[in-house]
């Protein structure tokens, strides 16, 4: 039976966790301002990096604050909102009405404030919030933070007296609604004297069958289904568990079916014959030939597979078949293949 597939323990990680680490260890002893930026793609382990890291932290952070942006609701400052919700915000250092600015009140004042202005009032918020440190900001998905906000995180990030370390996470730029500022915005925060950079990858094929190992504890995981979940997921651990969740529960023999047609029945015998001939490396006129049929209908299967699949390519397919062909009973096709 599947483990839990809620968040596993780091795989593929250990390095980038424990650069944070030391990061906040510098910084609890009175070091400077630090940033620290993890960037990949949707999916790629981000966030639980960082969850992972601030549980990790010694001493434990005695003030950590976290926002995100409100894509729903895009407003200015909305990481700094996130981070002010269900505060006591009666004592801090800015005018009521900016305050209602900053809280994306909405009977916000009709007083309004120009964008540099409200800026610093920003800033000395954060540092209001920070107090004496060492503190930890938390912020997720930079490329999704409205204008103002990317501002003040880089505003801060450049802050090298604030006693705090800067997490930040981020899709590349081009997935931002603001590609050209994210990019700057990026730029700015990892080029902070001292910034971490890291960028996380696909897992390789040893994280993957890692990955695997913890979701089955209780079954001997084939050599082979490591390498085709990880041609199918790309190495990506989101898309690797929601894999698992809903096709492979029952175990790795359902997950190898799953991999091959999705829905966990056997393929056709027309198919599997197909797919016998494109493994050993077949063009679409040479499984015709073999198998008697026409082109067009050679066709019609190797479009069916790749549906069933969910691959995107004939060379996929007939490396799956080839590493797969026990799991899924790849049959023989007929003499003279």
């Amino acid at each position: 039976m599947v483990n839990n597939v809620g968040p596993l323990r780091m795989v593929g990680r250990a390095h980038e966790r424990d650069e944070l680490v030391g990061a906040w260890s510098r910084q609890a002893v009175g070091g400077p301002g630090r940033t620290a930026v993890v960037t990949g793609e949707a999916g790629i382990g981000k966030s639980l990096l960082l969850a992972t890291a601030l549980d990790a932290f010694d001493p434990p952070p005695g003030v950590v604050l976290a926002g995100t942006a409100r894509v729903h609701t895009p407003a200015p400052y909305d990481w700094l909102a996130a981070v002010l919700a269900g505060r006591d915000t009666t004592d801090l250092p800015v005018p009521a009405d900016a305050l209602g600015w900053l809280v994306q009140d909405p009977d916000v004042p009709s007083q309004r404030y120009a964008p540099t202005a409200l800026l610093r009032l920003a800033v000395r918020v954060v540092r209001w919030l920070v107090g004496r440190g060492p503190a930890v900001l938390v912020v997720e998905d930079l490329h999704a933070l409205d204008p103002a906000s990317l501002n003040l995180i880089g505003e801060v990030a450049t802050s090298h007296d604030l006693p705090a370390l800067m997490l930040v996470t981020s899709q590349p730029p081009d997935a931002a609604d603001s590609p050209q500022l994210a990019a700057r915005t990026l730029a700015r925060v990892s080029g902070a004297p001292g910034a971490i950079r890291q960028h996380l990858g696909p897992l390789d094929v040893g994280g993957v069958r890692a990955i695997l190992a913890q979701l089955y504890p209780d079954a001997v995981v084939p050599d082979d289904l490591a390498g085709a979940t990880l041609a199918h997921t790309q190495g990506n651990p989101y898309r690797l568990t929601e894999l698992v969740a809903t096709a492979g529960s029952a175990g790795p023999e359902a997950l190898a079916r799953q991999l091959l047609n999705g829905s966990g029945a056997e393929l056709p015998a027309r198919e599997l014959e197909v797919l016998a001939c494109l493994a050993k490396g077949m063009s679409n006129k040479q499984v015709a030939r073999s198998l008697d049929i026409s082109i067009r209908t050679v066709a019609v299967h190797v479009s069916n597979l790749l549906r069933k699949t969910r691959l995107t390519s004939r060379t996929e397919v007939a490396l799956w078949a080839v590493q797969h062909r026990d799991a899924v009973r790849v049959r023989t096709p007929h003499a003279g293949v």
